[in-house]
């Protein structure tokens, strides 16, 4: 059992980890625990302390609290300061629980037996540990819940009568990421997205959705192609599609994991299929010594069946019960980090996102959001949003380089890929799917009406075959909405200046008709 010396907690400090401090302050919370305790942990995206003076700091990841809510300089006072004011971080719960030691967290419960906060302590400490207490079952105190429910999402609750508390977390102790609420999480649930997206579709002649349904697919399979440098041939990219198309058709196991894997590699001869048997990183090699250069190191060999397994549960479970989109970008961008297979991990892990869509109905009948587009255009941020964990998490990640240009993985990582804070990476794909639903649906299918219009013009003026006309309109397009020199001098020669003119109103009226 390993002790926190009292005095360990009352240092006020102006650097936490190499984290600069707005003002001298005393670590409260869990970064107080993560210093006493000496976690080598990601650290939480937002740190509390407790200034010196009487109002509230919020400034670079810092939340610097008044003297009067400075906790007791216990184990008890700070977990419990982390409970009610910074929410469950169960990647630092886990290593904490570990290095207090049993009799610590036991010694804390009888010390308030029928505490909101002591219950919860000792829920999380059995459930990330599998270990019971030598305690008797709680005989007082009102039920609670396990996530508080005004700062992170929760799941349908499940009553545990052994400590009197409502266990809400949204998945299980092999992979249960979590999300804060956020006004901006807030504002996009209630603008029910989805309702709004039918309301778009139902105004879209059918023809014209069937259409923009089949270039919308297209278009975000050869999107996740491109976000990973890829320019592969036509038939893999309509093969991916196909498969995005048939999202959430099938429950997710590991057998349509290999499935999908299979598909998005096509040649296998230079890519070993299945679950990785190395390590992995993302990232480069130093060009003179061959030595890994990683920006994200990933899972351990040893860990992946079980963590798939909790993400397999996770689908099944917590998918139902949580928002869509929240649930999406939990299973979605879990799996990246853990990166399974040694290729195929990005365009799978985009994948799924349309998987949890289609299977909460959260899309219109056969209608697929181009979220990996919307992804591409904003492909800045989308690093942004992977980097937000992967920068905090590679420092607390031991390895050493293998022969091979590998990484080999030396301390026991598993917690932190089973647990993180997926705040950004769900207002992140909330932002995408708003602009597939506000921008791409509709201009796709307004682009469609635009040239059906303008297709019925030009057959009506005169006869030209169908990739012609189709290639008139995207040169037409090009160029304002008339000819250029080259194609009235190459292209489009034989057509007479009356004929020039009336194709080009022709555009115009198209043009002006669907704005």
């Amino acid at each position: 059992m390993a002790h926190a010396p009292r005095n360990r907690f009352s240092q006020a400090v102006t650097v936490f980890h190499d984290w600069r401090l707005p003002e001298p302050a005393k670590p409260a919370g869990y970064a107080a625990l993560i210093d006493a305790y000496e976690l080598k942990v990601p650290l939480p995206r937002t740190l509390s302390a407790i200034g010196t003076k009487h109002r509230t700091i919020l400034k670079d990841g810092w939340r610097v609290l008044t003297p009067r809510q400075e906790p007791e300089a216990t184990l008890e006072g700070h977990l419990t300061f982390a409970l009610k004011h910074e929410g469950l971080d169960l990647a630092v719960l886990k290593p904490l629980f570990l290095k207090a030691g049993a009799d610590e967290i036991a010694a804390l419960v009888c010390a308030s037996p029928t505490g909101g906060y002591a219950r919860r302590i000792w829920f999380l400490y059995e459930w990330l540990l599998g270990q019971t207490l030598d305690l008797p079952n709680a005989r007082g105190g009102s039920y609670v819940p396990v996530v508080d429910p005004e700062l992170q999402w929760e799941a349908r609750s499940v009553t545990s009568t052994r400590h009197r508390v409502r266990n809400n977390l949204p998945g299980t102790p092999e992979f249960c990421p979590l999300v804060f609420r956020t006004q901006e999480l807030d504002r996009f649930v209630a603008m029910n997205l989805a309702e709004r997206a039918r309301a778009i579709v139902a105004k879209v002649p059918k023809d014209v959705l069937t259409r923009a349904a089949a270039y919308l697919l297209l278009k975000d399979s050869k999107s996740s192609y491109v976000i990973e440098g890829e320019d592969p041939p036509q038939d893999r990219v309509q093969r991916w599609g196909r498969a995005i198309g048939e999202a959430g058709r099938q429950p997710l196991d590991a057998e349509e994991l290999l499935r999908l894997q299979r598909i998005v590699i096509g040649d296998a001869r230079f890519v070993r299929l299945g679950l990785r048997r190395e390590g992995g990183f993302v990232g480069g090699h130093d060009r003179h010594t061959g030595a890994p250069l990683p920006d994200h190191i990933d899972a351990r060999p040893q860990d992946l069946p079980s963590l798939l397994d909790g993400l397999i549960a996770f689908d099944r479970a917590a998918t139902q019960e949580l928002d869509p989109v929240i649930a999406a970008a939990i299973l979605a961008f879990g799996f990246v980090y853990i990166h399974p297979f040694e290729d195929g991990n990005g365009r799978i892990h985009r994948y799924l996102i349309h998987h949890v869509l289609a299977r909460r109905g959260f899309n219109p009948p056969g209608v697929v959001f181009p979220v990996s587009a919307a992804i591409l255009d904003r492909i800045d941020d989308y690093r942004k949003v992977l980097e937000s964990y992967s920068t905090r998490l590679l420092p607390t990640v031991r390895w050493e380089p293998t022969e091979k240009g590998n990484v080999r993985v030396l301390n026991d990582t598993g917690a932190f890929y089973r647990f993180f804070d997926a705040t950004p990476h769900a207002e992140f794909l909330y932002q995408c799917v708003l602009k597939t639903i506000e921008e791409d649906l509709p201009n796709d299918a307004a682009f469609l009406r635009r040239y059906d219009r303008f297709r019925a013009r030009i057959e009506a003026l005169v006869d030209m075959p169908g990739g012609t006309i189709d290639l008139l309109f995207r040169m037409l397009g090009q160029n304002g909405g008339r000819f250029s020199k080259r194609a009235r001098q190459r292209e489009f020669a034989k057509l007479t200046e009356a004929e020039v003119r009336q194709v080009e109103e022709a555009y115009a009226a198209a043009i002006e008709a669907s704005a």
